[in-house]
């Protein structure tokens, strides 16, 4: 089977249209397989109930810059007459250079002009791909009250939240018969690594997806890679071999938490009954999230973090009516009847099954009042207790716990090769905490400690829920009564 063939066979199995495969026919761009679902997503858009921005990331040598520029040449330009296009990428000369690269070895059969000086291809029916560039996000204000057809952003981790949200207003159209739509393409880590895995892939994940769309990209995708340089990446280890081979979202440069994997920590069920004790960590804001963690340690001493509650601007009447909710959709077994019955009889969790409920030493920090918040929960009927606040051994009992493992580790089961089992597992519903974690830091100047950070102004971010993690872990039932002995 000759190569158009195996690329009409590709096209059709990834649900390209038509009109789409014989635009990629008549340039003979023969697009590889995840090349080709990525643009039968980006035709998605079209729809009036479609995604409006395509993510395309993963691993590196995937052929994401190859896609997006046949995308937006091939197809978008080629079906609609006058069409702007901008094609951003964080480099200054070497944008060019790049550009012009592809440009030559995609266009080669298609009519345009190209214009270096001022970075535009112009096809013959009007439409134009301006290859734009920045060096920081001051630069990104250039291209700002513009309006684009279509805007590319290549190595969109390396934009903040707030300048890829500046530029997406710049997408827009007065054509009556074209949506607008945003394509990127990205490798894992960089400044923007944390808003990006939540617009774009945690979606996917959640398989609730609506205006994005998300397609993982793999080496293994691009069949024209050199294969030294799949060596060469092969050879990596640590987080550049998870996140430049693998394509691994959960890992980046500078992670402190790199022993933690969805895969292997994050659970979909828990069966209360199996809990032997049950606690509780908060850690209070207010501009802040205040964030709550329930959690529970069954009999062979692994810990499960069971659910959530994280809100900020809420005041401590509010906090509390959610955390007791939040308790009670869990159950405890009826004692006096769990020896008689095939299954134990249960009923809601409350407060008081709790052998401790921790918090950070702020919320018992005087006010200006005289009070506290500790004491503003004590009147809603929480009483919190002083939690283990130590951050250095709090963050080295969280690694310990999510163990040295080799592979899966399923609860009980010991790992291959002589790893360390994880005793420390998250529930799905914990998504606040799953997101957080794989985007804390070292801090540089105490590399043994997680560099603290804010949410940022969309709540992406933060270690708020990192922190009542620690608070849960780190502080035992035996602390809390030494505590209490003491008077505090």
């Amino acid at each position: 089977m000759n190569t158009r063939d195996l690329f009409l066979n590709a096209a059709i199995a990834a649900g390209c249209p038509e009109d789409q495969t014989r635009n990629f026919v008549a340039a003979k761009l023969w697009l590889q397989e995840r090349q080709l679902a990525a643009s039968a997503v980006a035709r998605l858009c079209d729809k009036p109930d479609g995604p409006t921005a395509i993510g395309y990331g993963g691993a590196r040598g995937g052929g994401k810059s190859h896609w997006m520029l046949a995308q937006l040449g091939a197809d978008d330009c080629q079906r609609v007459p006058g069409l702007k296009c901008l094609l951003l990428r964080k480099v200054g000369k070497a944008n060019l250079e790049h550009f012009e690269d592809l440009r030559q070895r995609l266009f080669n059969r298609l009519p345009h002009e190209f214009s270096a000086f001022r970075g535009i291809l112009t096809f013959a029916n009007g439409s134009r791909i301006i290859a734009g560039h920045f060096q920081n996000d001051r630069d990104v204000d250039a291209y700002l009250g513009l309006e684009y057809d279509v805007i590319g952003i290549e190595e969109a981790t390396t934009l903040t939240s707030r300048k890829f949200q500046d530029i997406t207003t710049c997408c827009r159209t007065s054509k009556p018969n074209w949506r607008p739509r945003i394509y990127s393409t990205t490798n894992p880590g960089g400044v923007g690594h944390a808003w990006y895995r939540k617009r774009f892939v945690q979606p996917m994940l959640d398989r609730r997806e609506t205006e994005t769309r998300f397609i993982p990209a793999r080496v293994g995708d691009n069949a024209f890679n050199n294969p030294e340089y799949r060596r060469v990446l092969e050879g990596l280890t640590g987080w550049q071999r998870r996140a430049w081979l693998d394509g691994d979202w959960d890992i980046a440069a500078g992670q402190f938490f790199t022993q933690f994997r969805r895969d292997v920590h994050v659970i979909e069920d828990f069966d209360d009954t199996r809990a032997v004790e049950w606690f509780a960590a908060l850690d209070y804001g207010f501009a802040h999230y205040t964030v709550c963690l329930l959690g529970c340690r069954d009999g062979d001493g692994n810990v499960f973090v069971v659910d959530e509650h994280a809100e900020r601007m809420w005041l401590p009447q509010r906090h509390c009516a959610a955390i007791r909710a939040m308790i009670a959709r869990h159950v405890v077994p009826v004692e006096s009847r769990w020896l008689r019955a095939e299954r134990p009889e249960t009923r809601p969790l409350e407060i008081s099954d709790l052998k401790r409920f921790v918090a950070g030493a702020d919320v018992f920090s005087r006010q200006s009042d005289g009070t506290t918040v500790a004491a503003q929960y004590g009147r809603l009927g929480i009483t919190l207790r002083p939690a283990n606040t130590d951050r250095i051994n709090g963050w080295a009992e969280i690694l310990q716990r999510f163990g040295d493992w080799q592979g899966q580790c399923p609860v009980g089961e010991a790992t291959a090769a002589g790893g360390v089992r994880p005793t420390l597992f998250i529930h799905k519903r914990c998504g606040r905490l799953i997101e957080s974690l794989p985007a804390l830091q070292h801090d540089p100047n105490r590399p043994e400690d997680v560099l603290k950070v804010d949410a940022d102004e969309e709540g992406v971010g933060g270690d708020d829920c990192a922190d009542a993690l620690r608070y849960l872990v780190a502080t035992k039932s035996r602390e809390v009564r030494m505590r209490k002995l003491r008077g505090v």
